[in-house]
């Protein structure tokens, strides 16, 4: 047994030390108490929450969402138009739409259009998927247009998203493409965090960082 003021041996009985004269705790003592454990708590009582950075940045509403959206349309269809238009050559498009039904041969043309339709939809909205779901779960944690107007997508404590997050929150807007009018996406404008329905769905957050 050690004094905690000079570091003096003690003997296990002693009620002060023989070099400092420093009283000694003893077992029944309130210093020698531990304090008392609050249940889940980590913190001092009255300490302020702490808050991840990315949470500290406001919502982004509607309208900054609107724009990331257009820009990101433009760009998908910049790199998707030669490729659809190469396809269209290929399958002999042309020939269906001019021809079709005019002769017995023009099934096999009529069957390219099926096939170019069909690429059309792999080619878009495959593209369209891996666009947002890698862009949003990469450390931009946002597309070329979020990007471009300082927004990042995060889950709801602000985190970065995982790919399959960000797939399920890309999947969740055909849900959002559903309901008329546009309105699931309109709900970015007016719910308190600025979340349209995919974001509810998902459980994700659109923050503006400038």
């Amino acid at each position: 047994m050690f004094c905690s003021r000079c570091g003096a041996t003690l003997a296990s009985d002693a009620a002060f030390c023989t070099t400092c004269g420093a009283p000694i705790p003893t077992a029944q003592s309130p210093a020698a108490q531990p304090a008392p454990a609050v249940p889940g708590s980590y913190a001092p009582i009255g300490a302020p929450p702490v808050v991840p950075a990315s949470l500290m940045y406001p919502y982004a509403g509607f309208w900054l969402r609107f724009i990331a959206y257009l820009i990101d349309s433009i760009i998908l269809w910049i790199v998707a138009a030669p490729i659809l238009i190469f396809l269209a050559v290929m399958m002999g498009v042309g020939a269906a739409l001019g021809h079709a039904g005019d002769h017995p041969e023009d099934f096999f043309a009529a069957s390219g259009m099926v096939a170019f339709i069909f690429f059309f939809v792999v080619i878009f909205f495959g593209g369209s998927w891996l666009y947002f779901a890698l862009m949003e779960s990469s450390t931009w944690q946002a597309t070329l247009g979020k990007k471009a107007i300082g927004l990042v997508v995060t889950d709801m404590q602000g985190r970065r998203l995982s790919f399959a997050h960000a797939t399920g929150r890309f999947f969740a807007k055909i849900v959002t493409g559903m309901i008329p009018l546009a309105i699931g996406y309109i709900m970015a404008g007016f719910t308190e965090k600025k979340q349209a329905l995919h974001d509810f769905i998902a459980g994700t957050l659109v923050l503006r960082k400038t």
